[in-house]
């Protein structure tokens, strides 16, 4: 295992939630926190950096004045998540602003930039950067990575191809710092399954889409009730960048899920038939069996904190035949 930033000791459960493009918001955010862990959201999600100051001030005095009421169970830090891609013309005045009001995690995406890095560090924040193969993980820890996301094949969004087992044993020869598992995790034992192998959190992501607190349309919310891995597409086609998405929204856009096209690379914004990546054509991960129903943020991390402590039980029970290797 890593060494865990003190900033992450007081988690009730080892998990950061993902920042949902469009869906996280400060509300999702919030909950999460209160509930235990890692709340985060992009910084994009607001729709102007003045936005964004909003909604900073409503987490960090709202989180304050829960803490100030429960100070013998404090609610987790949360995190912000930065888009370091060329094409965020905001990145700077965000990044401003998670300084301003000390976001205490920054998870960067699309890039590893040292000024988002060095931003971080000037108050004692921490960066999460992630990745989706060894190559970019040396990367990003060379140019001041605090920790990484290994972001395996199956996650929601922009997945790897890579097998968490490959990926994390890859990262894990080099490096001791803190390591973050994305990819279809979903129910607590699967969190304790990522620890096995040698990370040290999980990265919980489409199961949050399915929450009242999220900002998603209730169609999407169900379909993810109705939907397993089965329903799952893994294309380019949408943004430029292979992500997972849910094959019965792109059915709904008029298109053969089956016969996507594979498109440029340097595509940002995907138009034809009007239907556009995120907002019509929905992102999911594989790990989707164990969403059962539409349930409040709280609810849910509740069910990963019970599922979680019965893994932990059925392993030692598991184990015990083994105790003399």
């Amino acid at each position: 295992m890593g060494n865990i930033p003190t900033v992450l000791h007081g988690l009730k459960l080892p998990v950061i939630a993902s920042p949902l493009f469009i869906i996280s918001n400060p509300k999702l955010l919030i909950a999460q926190c209160k509930a235990g862990i890692v709340g985060s959201m992009p910084a994009l999600n607001a729709r102007t950096n003045s936005q964004l100051e909003e909604w900073l001030i409503e987490i960090t005095e709202e989180l304050a004045r829960y803490n100030e009421a429960n100070p013998n169970r404090p609610a987790a830090p949360f995190a912000i998540n930065q888009i370091v891609h060329r094409t965020n013309d905001r990145l700077q005045e965000d990044m401003a602003l998670c300084v301003k009001y000390k976001v205490p995690i920054i998870i960067s995406s699309m890039g590893a930039r040292e000024e988002v890095f060095e931003a971080a560090h000037s108050y004692g924040g921490i960066v999460f950067h992630d990745v989706i193969n060894n190559f970019f993980a040396k990367k990003a820890i060379s140019k001041g990575a605090d920790g990484l996301i290994a972001v395996a094949a199956g996650a929601g969004g922009h997945a790897g191809q890579q097998s968490p087992f490959a990926l994390i044993q890859e990262i894990r020869e080099w490096f001791d710092g803190p390591l973050v598992l994305a990819g279809a995790i979903a129910k607590g034992s699967s969190i304790l399954s990522a620890q096995a192998m040698g990370a040290d959190l999980a990265y919980i992501g489409t199961p949050f889409i399915a929450t009242i607190e999220a900002n998603a349309q209730e169609a999407y919310k169900q379909m993810l009730v109705d939907s397993t891995a089965d329903d799952i597409v893994y294309s380019n086609l949408f943004t430029g960048v292979s992500a997972n998405y849910l094959k019965p929204s792109i059915q709904n856009a008029g298109l053969d899920p089956e016969n996507l096209k594979e498109s440029d690379p340097s595509a940002t914004d995907f138009k034809e038939g009007g239907a556009k990546a995120w907002k019509d054509i929905w992102g999911s991960g594989q790990g989707i069996a164990p969403i059962k129903t539409v349930q409040s943020a709280e609810g849910y991390i509740e069910q990963l904190i019970q599922e979680y402590k019965l893994g932990l039980e059925e392993l030692a029970n598991k184990t015990q035949h083994f105790s003399n290797i």
